[in-house]
């Protein structure tokens, strides 16, 4: 079985270098190159050796994905929810995207609706407004911002995204961390 690039992969993913792989696990950096090439393989306690400082199981190893990456999102892929309660409707622009870094949607307000209270975490909020007024309650500070605007903010503090107005507001919303 060729597992050399998803080690090297791997490893880009940690931000380390082939020395750096090599002196956690008291590996030569030469060995550790012919493993990402496949001219190599370890013995399993080796392979194990790796695998922890790269902070990943065995299972989780083996099960993840290859192949080609997806790059293209049609509509057909889309998802939706609706909050008629608290006036919001989410669509998904990104199948899974709560399983990556950034989650991006769209996020429609009706009249006087409000998106969910966030408590503080360490996630970077991008919102670009695409329709109407919105309002970001940010701590103890309020924002307001009108189609064409763009807030990005650490979401230090608890934050919560509202339509005070009379009509729709619809935004484009990218997090990290997938806390949507």
């Amino acid at each position: 079985m060729e597992i050399g690039e998803k080690l090297k992969n791997l490893r880009i993913q940690k931000n380390l270098t082939q020395e750096e792989l090599g002196e956690r696990t008291d590996l030569s950096k030469g060995y550790i190159s012919q493993l990402e090439r496949d001219l190599s393989s370890p013995s399993m306690e080796t392979f194990f050796d790796i695998l922890e400082v790269l902070g990943v199981t065995p299972e989780e190893f083996f099960s993840q994905k290859t192949g080609e990456q997806k790059v293209l999102y049609t509509k057909e892929d889309t998802t939706f929810y609706t909050d008629e309660t608290n006036g919001y409707h989410i669509k998904w622009l990104i199948p899974e995207s709560n399983e990556n870094e950034m989650e991006p949607i769209l996020l429609t307000l009706e009249k006087t609706g409000q998106y969910k209270q966030f408590a503080p975490s360490l996630s970077e909020t991008f919102i670009y407004v695409l329709e109407g007024t919105v309002h970001l309650q940010f701590g103890d500070k309020e924002f307001i911002a009108k189609a064409g605007d763009s807030m990005y903010y650490e979401a230090s503090k608890p934050h919560r995204l509202q339509n005070h107005g009379k009509e729709l507001a619809k935004v484009l919303l990218v997090a990290t961390d997938s806390y949507l």
